[in-house]
């Protein structure tokens, strides 16, 4: 794919392509005298890449500068003075500038901005273990971008946007959903050029888990009727073990009194809603005192600060936290 991009003399013409493609860059003033020599220069300290000399006949190529990055890559034509750069790569972004000399010098120059192929969002629950909440908070996640914005619609609009200038990292953007929600949510990541979409699909991905706070035996039975017998094994909810099944629930009994029982009692599933509540106080108190803004919660350093103090626990969304400001300090 080829793009063509012509410039007026004294502007900066700025240029976006992606990574691989083709691009021509040209003057939109196509009078060229029978004299006039044609210089093609790259980045800060203008090093000749390519030189058309109409007088002497002469059209030559430099692309043996800069390491040899242009090296097969550049076309020039002699009849328009248009410059084509190949199999672009994000190495040659940069400024292009063109320069006619004449009776007059006159310049032409271009801001050359190369994107790498972007990755398809994917999306992932923030916790991986099943939870009796009704809300759930995913995440939209790209890996290894820069220059490009995540965000989050709810059908037609907006809820929220992070972007990111020149690093090059995992960009994540949370969302928290009820279980039974209906509407359509999608994530978008793009950049100048391109986007992609990756719609939430709530039931794939938060997994409700009803069987936390139910009697042992009942959690044993579901075990049989949820995922049913085959070959008279059976298999954990909570573990995914197999167990050899007999006609009764005996096995399943004494599997979870032995490796999941305490666990339960003692809150070895997600974090219990006392201590969420008083971990989400304590935010609203150290932002407010910090005077931070409500997007520190989806500072990827802060989020992955949390979770290694506490693994269980689920930072509330901005929205979230600023209602919780207002409420406590209105």
């Amino acid at each position: 794919m080829t793009g063509v991009f012509g410039a007026d003399a004294g502007e900066v013409k700025s240029v976006s392509v992606m990574e691989g493609h083709s691009v021509t860059l040209h003057m939109n003033d196509t009078k060229i005298q029978s004299d006039t020599l044609i210089m093609w220069t790259f980045g800060p300290r203008e090093t000749l890449i390519a030189r058309i000399h109409r007088k002497a006949n002469e059209i030559s190529i430099y692309d043996d500068v800069h390491d040899g990055m242009f090296r097969d890559r550049l076309k020039l034509s002699k009849l328009s003075g248009s410059l084509t750069i190949t199999n672009i790569m994000t190495e040659l972004s940069g400024l292009y500038k063109l320069t006619i000399i004449s009776t007059a010098e006159t310049s032409y120059t271009f801001s050359l901005n190369v994107h790498a192929h972007l990755p398809v969002p994917f999306i992932s629950r923030v916790s991986s273990q099943c939870s009796s909440s009704s809300t759930c908070v995913v995440l939209c996640s790209v890996m290894n971008v820069s220059h490009v914005s995540v965000s989050w619609y709810k059908g037609k609009s907006l809820l929220s946007s992070i972007s990111v200038s020149d690093l090059n990292i995992r960009l994540s953007l949370p969302l928290e959903v009820e279980h039974q929600d209906t509407n359509t949510y999608r994530c978008v990541v793009n950049n100048t050029v391109t986007n992609h979409t990756q719609h939430l699909n709530i039931t794939q991905v938060c997994h409700k888990c009803s069987v936390r706070g139910l009697h042992p035996g009942y959690i044993a039975l579901m075990c049989v009727v949820v995922l049913g017998i085959t070959a008279a094994v059976v298999k954990c909810m909570l573990c995914s073990k197999e167990l050899v099944y007999n006609n009764n629930t005996s096995s399943m009994l004494r599997h979870y009194r032995a490796l999941h029982e305490n666990k339960e009692r003692n809150g070895g599933g997600p974090i219990q809603a006392t201590r969420k509540q008083e971990l989400d106080e304590a935010l609203v108190t150290m932002i407010v005192k910090d005077t931070q803004p409500f997007s520190v919660v989806e500072d990827v350093g802060f989020r992955d600060y949390v979770h290694k103090l506490d693994p269980t626990y689920v930072l509330p969304t901005r929205q979230a936290v600023k209602a919780m400001v207002e409420a406590k300090y209105a």
